[in-house]
Formats: structure tokens, sequence, C-alpha cells
């Protein structure tokens, strides 16, 4: 049975074996943090075609007699400040990611958390009021690559004690994604945190 130790010392959490200890499934994973990370993307970027950009209204100069190319238009995009071709516009990035592989992603990753070791229960409600140094002296050892902090509601006295410290990412668990896990390399978890991490990762029961 897996289990993560209690930072600052306490007995150990002990990790459901349905989502903690499964096999890794790489290419899952993959696609899932793509996924993820091509839906953070606004989506906002535009330029403006040549129906967009003001002026042009008028023929620059006469068809024929000048010697000159013909021009129908001062924004034609081969124009100083004319309109561009095929720019980008805005859309959605969005990838559609099946619920079931998404979970299953989701046990891969805390399951790779598991095995290393790199999961550790965080009692919240030790911070009557923020303290980064109490959350530094708690994190200790573990600070020797990115951290991410996850925390559930009424946590915010802990959350405001971890965000101040280098290298470590404060998150609310209902935001924590597959992305977030796979680039900590480790993860402090409230037990409510847990809990509802737990539960978002379990498998649907069968009707």
């Amino acid at each position: 049975m897996p289990s993560a130790p209690s930072l600052g010392g306490g007995d150990n959490v002990t990790l459901d074996a349905d989502v903690f200890e499964q096999p890794f499934n790489g290419p899952l994973v993959h696609e899932v943090v793509v996924a993820e990370l091509a839906a953070r993307r606004q989506g906002t970027h535009a330029t403006k075609t040549r129906g967009m950009v003001s002026g042009g209204g008028s023929k620059p100069w006469r068809q024929k007699g000048t010697g000159r190319a013909r021009a129908g238009t001062s924004r034609s995009p081969i124009w100083t400040g004319g309109g561009t071709v095929f720019g980008p516009s805005p859309r959605s990035y969005v990838v559609k990611v099946n619920r079931k592989a998404r979970r299953a992603a989701l046990r891969s990753a805390l399951s790779v958390h598991a095995e290393r070791g790199t999961i550790h229960v965080l009692d919240a409600s030790a911070f009557d009021e923020p303290s980064t140094r109490k959350a530094a002296e708690l994190l200790g050892a573990h600070r020797g690559g990115a951290v991410l902090v996850a925390l559930g509601d009424d946590e915010l006295s802990a959350a405001k004690s971890f965000r101040n410290l280098a290298r470590v990412n404060v998150l609310h668990v209902d935001d924590v994604g597959v992305a977030d896990l796979v680039r900590a390399q480790t993860l402090v978890l409230s037990q409510a945190a847990l809990d509802s991490l737990t539960a978002r990762a379990r498998k649907e029961a069968k009707a």
C-alpha cells in the first residue's frame, strides 16, 4: 500500500492504491499535457487583413500611362502599411480529451510521484497566520527542484506562506492538472487537497 510522509513529522498517510499505484502510460500523459497547455492559450492574437486596414479607398494612380505597375489600393499586402495575408486570427486551441483518459493520465502522474516518494502531506491548519519562514523550514531539503503546493478551500494562510518561496507553485487543488504534476519534482498536498485529488482521479464505478 503506497504512503506519503507527513511534512514536518508525524505518521505517514496511506494513499489509495487505485490512484497512486498504477502503471505509467507515457503517450497518454503526453496527450493530456499537450491538451492542457493548449487550453491555457488565450487565442486572442489577430492581424488586420486588407479589408480591415484604414485608407486605400481610391485607386492610387490611373491604370495606364504612368509607367508604373497597376495598383488598385494602397492597402494591398505588398504595400507598406497594407494588410496581412494569412495572418493569425482569434481561435480556440482547446483539444478534446475523453474524461476517462484525463483521469487515467492523472493517476499515472500521481503514481510516479508516489513511486519516487516525492509526495508529502501538509497540515494546513498549523498556519494560523501567514509565515514564509515556517513554510521554508517545513520544505527544508525538498526545495532542490520545482515544488507544487496544492491546497483546498479555507487554507489561505498556508497558501500565502508558500507563495513567496522560490520555485514553489501554489495552486488550488481544483486547478491542478497533469501538466502541473509532471513539471513538479515535489508534490505537497494538504489533507483536503489529497482527498479531492484522489476523488477526481479515481476510476468511475461501473453502473
